[in-house]
C-alpha cells in the first residue's frame, strides 16, 4: 500500500445495505466519480456496476455460470491496460485493501457485497466498443470472487447464454437474430449494408430451400473466449459455408475470408463462400479464389458462382 496514513473507520455496510454514493466516500473516503474508486482514507477498492445500462454498450458486468461476478475494467478510449483503478483491482490483496462492490453509480446505490479477485484466473480480454459507439477495443474483464455475497443467477444476456448452451458449436434456425454485434456492440444501429446482408441471406436461404438444400446458422463459442461467434449460413447437403456481405468492396471482401477462415476451424464443410449484392470486380474473383472462398451473387432469378458445386 502507499504510504498515506488511513482512519481506522470501522466497515458498517452490510450486502443489500443501501447509501447514498456521496454518503459513502464521505465516510470511507474514494472518488465521487467513475466506476473504480480506490481509497486513501480506507483500505477500501470501490466499484460501481450497472449491468442494465453496461450491457446496451457491449459489458455483461454481472454474474457468470463459473460462480464470479465478472467486471469490465475502465478507460473508455481505445485499448484498456492494467493501469490506474484497473490496477487497484489487480493488486487489492497484495496493497492490503477489500474490493467492495456496488449496484448503481450515482445516488442511493446497493452493497452487493465483497469480494476478492480469483487467483487463479483473475481477468481475460474481451472486445467492447468505444464511449459514443466508437471502433472496437480490447477490455479487461475481471473475474471476483464473493467473500460474503451468495452467487446468483445469470441476467445478463450473454450470462444466460453462456449458462444454458455450454456447446462449443450450436445449430440456430436463420430466424434468430442474434449476431456478434448482439453481444459486442448491442447499443449500434444496424447500418444499410447490415440490412442488405440480412435481405441477401434469407433470399439466397429460400433458394437453397427450393432446390431441396435447408439451411441454418451456427453459434460458435470459441475455447478460452466469453463471447460467441455466428455464421451467416450453412447447408450440410451442400457442405456450404457462407458469408454474406451487404456490399463489394475489397474492405467487405476481405473480412469475409477472415470470417470463414475463423468458422471454419469449427464448422464441418467443403466449400467456403462469399455471398455478395452483385458480381466483384476481378481482381476481388482472384483475392478469394487465391483464399480458397467461391463468390456467390444473385443473377436471373437466382444465384451465380465462382464453383459449380457451391449451387444445388
Amino acid at each position: 500500500m502507499s504510504g498515506t496514513a488511513q482512519e481506522n473507520i470501522e466497515w458498517t455496510l452490510k450486502v443489500g445495505d443501501q447509501i447514498e454514493r456521496k454518503k459513502l466516500h464521505s465516510t470511507f473516503g474514494g472518488r465521487t466519480q467513475g466506476g473504480i474508486g480506490p481509497s486513501a482514507k480506507t483500505p477500501n477498492v470501490f466499484i460501481f456496476t450497472d449491468p442494465v445500462a453496461g450491457e446496451r454498450h457491449g459489458y455483461y458486468d454481472d454474474w457468470m455460470p463459473d460462480g464470479r461476478f465478472h467486471y469490465s475494467g475502465e478507460g473508455q478510449y481505445g485499448d484498456q491496460r492494467m493501469l490506474s483503478g484497473n490496477a487497484s483491482i489487480l493488486n487489492h490483496q497484495a496493497e492490503g485493501r477489500a474490493l467492495r462492490v456496488f449496484q448503481g453509480a450515482r445516488g442511493v446505490i446497493t452493497y452487493r457485497g465483497e469480494f476478492v479477485v480469483d487467483q487463479e484466473n483473475p481477468w481475460y480480454s474481451a472486445d467492447a466498443p468505444e464511449t459514443n459507439d466508437g471502433p472496437l477495443r480490447k477490455v479487461i474483464v475481471f473475474r471476483l470472487k464473493p467473500v460474503d455475497a451468495i452467487p446468483q443467477a445469470p441476467t445478463t444476456k450473454l450470462g444466460r447464454l453462456l449458462g444454458t448452451e455450454p456447446n462449443q458449436v450450436d445449430e440456430l434456425p436463420l430466424e434468430r437474430n442474434e449476431t456478434e454485434r448482439t453481444f459486442v456492440n448491442p447499443n449500434r444501429e444496424a447500418y444499410e449494408a447490415d440490412r442488405k446482408e440480412a435481405r441477401l441471406v434469407k433470399s439466397f436461404a429460400e433458394y437453397l430451400t427450393s432446390h431441396g438444400h435447408p439451411s441454418g446458422r451456427q453459434r460458435i463459442l470459441p475455447p478460452g473466449e466469453s463471447r460467441p461467434l455466428f455464421t451467416d449460413l450453412h447447408s450440410k447437403h451442400l457442405g456450404l459455408l457462407v458469408e454474406a456481405k451487404g456490399s463489394v468492396t475489397r474492405e467487405s471482401v476481405r473480412m469475409a475470408i477472415g470470417q470463414l477462415a475463423d468458422y471454419g476451424r469449427f464448422v464441418d464443410h467443403s466449400i467456403r463462400a462469399i455471398l455478395l449484392p452483385s458480381m466483384p470486380r476481378e481482381d476481388l474473383l482472384v483475392l478469394a479464389e487465391t483464399q480458397g472462398c467461391a463468390v456467390i451473387w444473385p443473377a436471373d432469378n437466382g444465384f451465380v458462382s465462382t464453383d459449380l458445386k457451391a449451387l444445388p
